[in-house]
């Protein structure tokens, strides 16, 4: 049985050959050369992923939303009460959520997995729980550093099992109450940042209660002192099961040379970590829209990605990330589908005939 240490190892490079066939390819479509944009530029990131065998395309298409509360939610953090966590992940069961709405309209499979509800367990959920809640960071860590290595693996392995049963496009999501907390400490830790310079108002969260939030996060981070040359350690300590959970998709699906969608501010917390953990995963990476929390263009900008939405977007559980698969199949449609000009007869501006 492979270990962490030996998924991590075998992310493979982005095959640069075939970026150069794919670009060379589009530039010869049925249209002026680059004149669909950022479009162009995602047809040649999938076809340098070793998953897709030089060609862009998708076939099975995942949404995986992980699920757990957080002590941290005793600290005032947020508006929602906790058991709404639990309500929310029984809905996702029933396809009535945002994110189950829009990922059906994808054509994507949600798959809803339980790694820390404070509840009983859910029918219909995928029980990967490593306990009912993380710790309260505010007073010690999220979690032990050998849940957090327990739970990436776990996790590793749930998303290689689904590319072996045809899936080529996963989403990340999330679902827990307080979990912007964790997230803005993550972002401050990992980007250099102030907590007042990345903390929000997560789910409505009252502008009188933001300072308490901020204060939360300081003490968070001076309390666990995490290491930021050490995403596992950042995420254990100030982390929780959720974002775990979704580092866990990124470097799973980049170990299979596949995409992965982020979602919105959660999950940009989580990618800075994965990042972390394992650099060679950030071509990988495809950013769904710009969240509208706090935050957000701080991370992105170390992230050094540009998402391709800007909707205004706060909800998080993937919802994002379900609206962006579209996006991706266009430009793999783009790259298959469309006529060439060497067939058409059309002179370019040069004078040459195509």
């Amino acid at each position: 049985m492979q270990t962490l240490s030996s998924l991590l190892h075998a992310i493979p490079s982005p095959d640069s050959a075939a970026m150069l066939r794919a670009q060379q390819h589009i530039d010869g479509l049925l249209k002026p050369p680059g004149s669909l944009g950022r479009l162009e530029s995602l047809a040649v990131q999938l076809a340098g992923m070793p998953g897709l065998k030089g060609v862009p395309h998708v076939n099975g298409k995942a949404m995986l939303v992980m699920c757990a509360d957080h002590g941290v939610w005793d600290e005032g953090v947020a508006v929602s009460p906790k058991i709404v966590t639990a309500i929310q992940a029984a809905n996702m069961t029933r396809g009535t959520t945002g994110v189950c709405v829009l990922a059906a309209q994808a054509g994507a499979k949600v798959h809803v997995i339980d790694v820390g509800i404070d509840a009983e367990l859910i029918p219909g959920v995928v029980n990967m729980r490593v306990a009912r809640g993380c710790g309260n960071i505010a007073q010690g860590p999220a979690m032990r550093r050998s849940q957090a290595e327990e739970l990436l693996l776990e996790v590793i392995r749930y998303t290689h099992e689904l590319a072996r049963d045809g899936v080529t496009l996963f989403g990340v999501g999330e679902l827990g109450m307080a979990n912007t907390t964790p997230a803005a400490a993550i972002v401050s830790v990992l980007t250099g940042s102030d907590a007042e310079d990345v903390v929000g108002i997560g789910a409505n969260l009252p502008l009188s209660r933001v300072g308490n939030k901020v204060d939360v996060v300081r003490r968070a981070i001076a309390v666990n002192q995490p290491d930021r040359n050490d995403g596992i350690d950042v995420l254990a300590k100030v982390g929780g099961f959720d974002l775990v959970g979704m580092a866990g998709v990124m470097l799973g699906a980049a170990s299979c040379g596949l995409p992965v969608i982020l979602d919105g501010f959660l999950s940009y917390s989580a990618a800075l970590a994965a990042c972390q953990i394992a650099p060679e995963i950030k071509p990988y990476l495809i950013p769904s829209h710009f969240s509208a929390e706090k935050g957000a263009r701080t991370a992105l900008a170390h992230l050094e990605l540009e998402p391709y939405l800007n909707m205004g977007m706060r909800l998080g559980e993937g919802s994002g990330a379900a609206l962006a698969m579209p996006i991706v199949e266009a430009a793999c449609a783009m790259y298959s589908n469309m006529g060439q000009l060497a067939a058409s007869n059309i002179v370019l501006p040069d004078g040459k005939e195509a």
